[in-house]
Parts: structure tokens; C-alpha cells; sequence
């Protein structure tokens, strides 16, 4: 397929599940019905970002993607639409619980789990308490056409997430987040080097980004939004603002994608055999 339709959808969560699941379900219809294919909800809709405190109650939120009713949703909603919808989740997979995405193709059907590679661990953002470093390593799938790679939030910022799926042969990436305010430093900013890093990840990969954040406040912690679809040369197609909630959608031709990406060299100047420091630990 020469073009594919992206969306990428921005909200304020609750701590009520089903009505985060209207709420998205509501922008997932507003998305499909402006052409989109491919429909980006952000990181862990089912409810407020939890993973700001350590509670061990809240690992009751977590489960099977069989069973997950984020999922359940999203898949029945996939199939009537006929969309993708790559949908995070808190799962459980026996004792071990993950920060995960079940990749939903346009019949309803889960395609796979990708389970986020890097956790991160600081003030308001105590992801180690409750995820396992996810054991699937980077994924792709086929969807709309072409082959879609998706890295779930603190993996965006790792130029190796993007370039490991360029290398599978991902087209178009995608990065569902949950990132705000720095409750350990209220004068730090991160929403232009959240961008930034991103950017960088279209620009030195020749390809579209898709990003979708979470805006409100939940408990003093203030989700900054920003999401963005940005081309190959990382320019903007479509951005939110901080508090923006809704649906931006832009079309991405793949055919001109793969020419630029072919005219820069990156891929064909790469040097495999210099490159073995990165795979070594620091």
C-alpha cells in the first residue's frame, strides 16, 4: 500500500475503567470515521497512571490479555471499524505482571504482546515496583498494508527501540505514553526533549512517528500531552497541545517514505561491525 491514515488520540483518565473505555472508544470512532487505519489510544487508558506510588493493592488491576477488558473492548471495536488499534495494558501472565501492548488487527483478533523493554524508575514514575523488563523483545507487525513497529513510552526515548524495528522492517512508529510533571523537580520541563527525542528517532530512521500522551492531572502530577504525528523529515502533519483532548490524523505516503529513506544512505552506510560497545554493558 502506498499510503496509510494514522491516528493518534489524547485524553484525561478516571479511575473508572468503563468510562475510560467509552471515552477512548468514543475518539477511536471519531479517528475512523476521518479514514484512519491505524489508531493510537496512549499509554495504559484503562485508568489514572498508577504507577506514581507503590501499592501492592493495585497489582489487582492487572490482567491475562485474554482477559483484560481494555482489550476485549478494543478488539470488538477493531472489528467493527475494521481499524488496528495498538492497546496498553497492565498484564498479568501468571506471577509475573508486565507493561504490555496487544497488538489488534482490523478483524478483532490479537496479533501479539509486545511487552515494554525498558522500565523506568523515579519519582512519580515507579514502574520497577509493578513491571518485569519485558521479555518479547522489539516487535513488528503487518497492519494496513505495511509493517508497524511500537515501542511503549520510556522505550521512546532508546534511539536503539527505533532502529531495531527499522531493522525488522518496520515503516511507521508508534509510542503510546503516560509523562507529565517531574514530582521530584516541579521546574523540569520534559515535554520539548520528549518531542525532541522522537523527532530524532524520524529523522536519523527515515521514518513517520506517531505519539499519543495523556493529558489532566492526577493527584498532582500533570500529564503535559503534546502528542504528534511527524513525517520522515521529522516535520509536524498534526499535533495537540497540553490540554487538548481529541483525535489528530494524517496520512502518510510510504512510496515517497521509501525513496528519502533510500536517498539518505543511513541504511546503507551502516557499520555492523563497529557497533559491537553497544551491545556491551556499561
Amino acid at each position: 500500500m502506498t499510503q496509510i491514515t494514522v491516528a493518534a488520540l489524547q485524553l484525561g483518565f478516571t479511575p473508572d475503567l468503563e468510562r475510560n473505555i467509552a471515552n477512548v472508544s468514543r475518539l477511536v470512532r471519531e479517528a475512523a470515521a476521518q479514514g484512519a487505519q491505524v489508531i493510537l489510544p496512549p499509554e495504559l487508558f484503562e485508568g489514572e497512571y498508577f504507577c506514581r506510588v507503590e501499592d501492592e493493592g493495585l497489582f489487582a488491576q492487572a490482567h491475562p490479555v485474554t482477559e483484560h477488558r481494555a482489550v476485549l473492548a478494543m478488539q470488538a471495536l477493531a472489528a467493527e471499524l475494521r481499524v488496528t488499534i495498538p492497546t496498553s495494558f497492565f498484564e498479568a501472565d501468571g506471577p509475573h505482571h508486565y507493561n504490555s501492548l496487544a497488538m489488534i488487527g482490523p478483524d478483532g483478533a490479537v496479533q501479539g504482546v509486545y511487552r515494554k523493554s525498558h522500565i523506568p524508575d523515579g519519582p512519580g514514575y515507579e514502574e520497577k515496583f509493578y513491571f518485569r523488563p519485558g521479555n518479547t523483545g522489539f516487535k513488528v507487525w503487518p497492519g494496513a498494508g505495511t509493517t508497524l513497529g511500537v515501542g511503549v513510552c520510556w522505550d521512546q526515548w532508546y534511539p536503539e527501540t527505533a532502529r531495531a524495528m527499522m531493522l525488522m522492517g518496520a515503516e511507521v512508529l508508534f509510542y503510546p505514553t503516560a509523562i507529565g510533571s517531574e514530582p521530584h523537580d516541579t521546574s523540569l520541563d520534559t515535554a520539548r526533549l520528549w518531542r525532541r527525542a522522537m523527532v530524532g528517532h524520524a529523522v536519523s530512521n527515515v521514518v513517520p512517528i506517531v505519539a499519543a500522551n495523556r493529558v489532566g492531572t492526577e493527584h498532582g502530577q500533570t500529564f503535559y500531552g503534546t502528542s504528534f504525528i511527524a513525517d520522515e523529515r521529522g516535520d509536524m502533519l498534526a499535533e495537540l497541545g497540553r490540554e487538548e483532548e481529541g483525535v489528530i490524523v494524517a496520512t502518510l505516503d510510504l512510496a515517497r517514505v521509501k525513496r528519502h529513506r533510500a536517498a539518505f544512505g543511513f541504511f546503507r552506510d551502516r557499520r555492523p561491525e563497529l557497533y559491537g560497545r553497544l551491545v556491551q554493558d556499561v
